[in-house]
Order: C-alpha cells, then structure tokens, then sequence
C-alpha cells in the first residue's frame, strides 16, 4: 500500500528535529560573555611603576688570602742535613732554631785557622824582638841600613799575615752560624722540604712559613673602580663564611697584563682564622646614573628572540586587560631587577604568577602597592 505524506506534515517534522539544534547552539558562551554573565576572572597581584634616576649595584671581586710574609726559608751554605727541631704544622717564634747542617769540616777549617794564627804571633813576636836588636846595633854600625830594612818589611808581612788569617777565621765562624737554621719571623711551619742526611744544594728551601697574625688579602679590581679606591678605606670582605672589615693598605701602579686588573692590599684583622690560599670576596657598591624600574624578579618573562617582557594591565574601558611590554634588565640581584624599556611612570604592572597569564587575557588586579 502506498503512503503519500503531504507537503505541510513533511515541513512539520524537518522543524521538529532542527529545534534541539538550535537551542543547543544558542547554549553556547564566548570569554567575553562570560565575564559579562558574573563568572570570576583570575585574580593578580599588581604594583606600581616608580621610575628612579640611579641604582646601586653591587659588585664581586675574587682574590686570595695571603700571610704578609710567606717564606721559604734555606740555608745560604750547601751542605749536610744534620738536625730538624721543627716539622709541618709547628707554630714557631721568632729566633728558635729549626734546623742545622753538619759542621765538622767547618770545625776543622777553625781549628787550622786558629793554628796558622799562633804561628803568626809566635813569629811576629820574634820579628819585633830582631828588629829591636838590629835598630841598637844598626846605631853602632854592626847592621846595614838594608838589612834593617829587611827585618822591618818581614815585621809588615807578619802583620799583614795575621789580618788576612783573622779574616779567614771571621769568615769560617760567619759560615758556622749560618749553618743553623733560625725563624725569621712567629709563623708556622706550612710545608717540610728535606729529610735528615740529606746534602742540601745551596739556597734549596728547608721550610716554608707562613707568618702568624699578619693576613691579607689580594684581590685584582678594574682600573676603573681602583681610580676610585684610596689607601685607608674601609672595604667589607668575605672569607668563606666569615666577613671582616678590612682596609685597603696599597694599590698597585701596574695592571696585570693577563687579568687587566688592578691589584688591591687589604689587611685583615690579626686574629682572623684564615688560611694561605683561601679565597676572599670584595664587595662594592657602585652608583650608576641612568633612568629606569625596579621590578622583583618574578614578575619578569622571557620574550622572542631572546628579549624580556614584563606584564602591563592596560584598561579598555571597564576591562583591565594584560599587555606585554618589551624590556632590557639591566642589573639584577636576588630578588630584583633594574629595568628599562616601553613602561610608564605609574602604570600597573604583574608581580607575579606570569605562567597562568597570556597577553590580551582580561583579569581582576587586586592589592596594588608601589615598587621600591
């Protein structure tokens, strides 16, 4: 049997089944119709733009703590390695014996000194008792003039003898003292270099001491910031944890030529407990005179090809809306940084919370406070 479906009956039904559609369709919402029906925007916390004319900045400067005498300290004679009073590690005072060297053949050269000298006295006693006789005997013409002359220049030879042999002998004692090894200085032995019986080539380091209660420190600083530096001036210096007031006792007239530094003296308290060979931090503030913002650190975001941004809100009418804002960071510490860029004294910017933010997004600014 056939079915015939008029016109009006097959209108009824195709507006039947598009009528869930389109009341679906009108169900859906866009951003904007959002904010307008009451739902929350996200919340961000803001500051205030305050544009300074300087900043200080604060700089590091690396160097080495060193005694103010670091010493290897050597016999002047080559020699035998008879005794060590003293080892590495041994606090030492001024004077004490450290060390000596095997002196019997020095002992020797005394003893035939001493004895070439007494047989000079014996014959120079002789020769004054013969130039006595032959000056009486010469006035009764038994001595000739050039005899007596020969009896004299013999006496002038005997003297002259005797002054080369006490010399010698001065020489032989001068080489006996300094055969043993004495501190220059209060310090402490850093490093023993020889062992006992050991033949010591002249000048080679026995010991090397490190002056006690005289540290300093050596740190190099660009010429710049040396033209501004003075002897006498108070400069804070850190050493591992510690840090001391320092003062700088001398700067140099020459810039190192591998560094192209300038390097700096600076005398640290005597009773600091350093060691040679730590390193010390120069801190120093320097002022700069340029125009720009303080921002903290987190409110900063890495922008295209390699550039800075930082959130701007910028109002379209009611709207407060996000806008990013090309910047050059020009110094930072640990929590903030000195900005400049396309910013406005005033203007609201994001401190914070950057990764659930894009630009052009609408947001509620909330507790808006001055930047320092």
């Amino acid at each position: 049997m056939d079915i015939k479906l008029s016109v009006p009956l097959i209108t009824a039904c195709a507006l039947s089944l598009a009528l869930p559609l389109l009341t679906g369709c009108g169900q859906a919402t866009t951003p904007a119709a959002t904010a307008a029906k009451g739902v929350s925007l996200p919340s961000v916390s803001t500051r205030e733009l305050v544009e300074v004319s300087t900043y200080e900045q604060r700089l590091t400067f690396t160097g080495t703590v060193r005694a103010g005498n670091t010493t290897g300290l050597a016999f002047e004679l080559a020699g035998k390695l008879d005794t060590l009073s003293a080892d590495s590690g041994d606090k030492v005072s001024e004077g004490q014996v450290l060390a000596s060297l095997d002196t019997s053949l020095l002992q020797a050269e005394l003893t035939e000194i001493n004895a070439a000298l007494a047989q000079n006295q014996a014959d120079l006693a002789l020769a004054e008792r013969t130039l006595e006789r032959s000056q009486q005997l010469s006035k009764q013409s038994y001595v000739s003039a050039q005899q007596l002359d020969e009896i004299a220049g013999q006496k002038q030879s005997l003297l002259a003898a005797r002054q080369r042999l006490q010399a010698s002998r001065h020489a032989t004692e001068l080489k006996l003292q300094k055969s043993t090894l004495v501190a220059p200085f209060s310090a402490t032995l850093a490093r023993r270099l020889h062992n006992l019986g050991e033949v010591l080539p002249l000048g080679s380091p026995v010991f090397t001491l490190v002056q006690d209660n005289n540290p300093k420190a050596y740190i190099g600083v660009p010429v710049e910031i040396a033209r501004q530096l003075a002897a006498g001036q108070q400069m804070p210096l850190r050493v591992g944890k510690q840090t001391f007031n320092t003062h700088i006792e001398g700067i140099s007239a020459e810039v190192n030529p591998v560094t192209r530094t300038v390097e700096l003296r600076l005398a640290l308290p005597t009773d600091a407990r350093v060691f040679n060979g730590e390193l010390a931090y120069l801190q120093y503030q320097q002022t700069i005179d340029t125009e720009g913002f303080w921002v903290p650190v987190s409110a900063l975001t890495d922008g295209v090809r390699g550039r800075w941004n930082i959130y701007v809100l910028r109002s379209q009418g009611e709207k407060q809306v996000i806008e990013r804002r090309d910047i050059d960071i020009l110094y930072t510490d640990d929590q903030q940084a000195f900005v400049r860029g396309a910013l406005n004294q005033g203007e609201q910017y994001i401190s914070q919370g950057l990764h659930k933010l894009v630009a052009g997004q609408q947001v509620n600014p909330v507790n808006p406070v001055a930047a320092r």
